[in-house]
């Protein structure tokens, strides 16, 4: 049985390029735990890599860190990206962070015209820029070298010069604790500080980053108004949702 179930994850691998644990345990109907068992002579073999959240092919190792991760659950952050579409109109403001999610969701707003869009990431400015009459003010900072987002004081300070109607935030998890968690200190300041010049703030994740943890903690479920994800959340953080009075969208 479990010679069959890696073929299934190579199968996976080889169709998509990536692929989260979370994602391969939905799709081949097992537990995390299983997928890693079965993850391991894969990994020893090479025949798989492993990376910060999911596996990859090796045909893609050269590929830069923040295209793996574009890869990973796209068509969960392309099913995100279209129901963000359907909740932002023509002319709308808002802020968008550096995230992968966020990127998508960059891409689907193409269709939409005379937005003002704010953000700290250069992958979305350059898709929203000069497309239908949109507006795009990019916040200056330290560029990180993987996805040439800008982060610091510079970008805060730039923040703090708008007042939009909703700010889309990524995170790296959710946890069991329903508290929205990231992994670096410098992300969660930017999401606090764009939630603040905000009159609404949506958190834009694909279903891997239920009950997954991280050490620097976002804010509490009940300081944004909308989660925006893929698929149904486990019963627990819907009834948590409806407690916050924080709205659910799924696809």
């Amino acid at each position: 049985m479990s010679l069959k179930r890696q073929s299934d994850i190579l199968q996976v691998v080889r169709e998509s390029g990536s692929a989260s644990i979370t994602d391969l345990a939905a799709r081949l109907g097992v537990s995390t735990e299983t997928i890693r068992r079965n993850l391991k002579p894969l990994i020893a073999q090479g025949s798989v890599l492993r990376f910060h959240g999911g596996i990859m092919s090796p045909e893609h190792m050269d590929d830069p860190p923040f295209q793996r991760r574009m890869q990973l659950n796209r068509n969960g952050k392309r099913q995100v990206a279209a129901l963000v579409l359907g909740m932002v109109r023509d002319g709308d403001t808002l802020i968008l962070d550096n995230g992968t999610t966020a990127t998508y969701v960059a891409e689907a707003l193409t269709a939409r015209a005379n937005l003002v869009v704010v953000t700290n990431s250069a992958q979305i400015a350059c898709r929203l820029a000069n497309r239908n009459n949109n507006r795009v003010f990019m916040a200056g900072g330290e560029l990180g070298g993987d996805d040439a987002a800008a982060f610091g004081p510079a970008s805060i300070e730039f923040l703090k010069q708008f007042e939009v109607r909703c700010a889309l935030i990524t995170v790296a998890g959710i946890n069991a604790r329903s508290e929205l968690v990231d992994f670096h200190l410098f992300e969660a300041e930017f999401s606090r500080a764009a939630m603040a010049q905000a009159a609404e703030s949506w958190v834009i994740t694909d279903h891997s980053k239920f009950g997954r943890e991280a050490p620097v903690k976002v804010c509490e479920l009940a300081q944004v108004q909308k989660i925006v994800t893929d698929a149904a959340p486990p019963e627990e953080f819907a009834a948590r949702c409806a407690a916050a009075g924080v709205q659910l969208v799924t696809g």
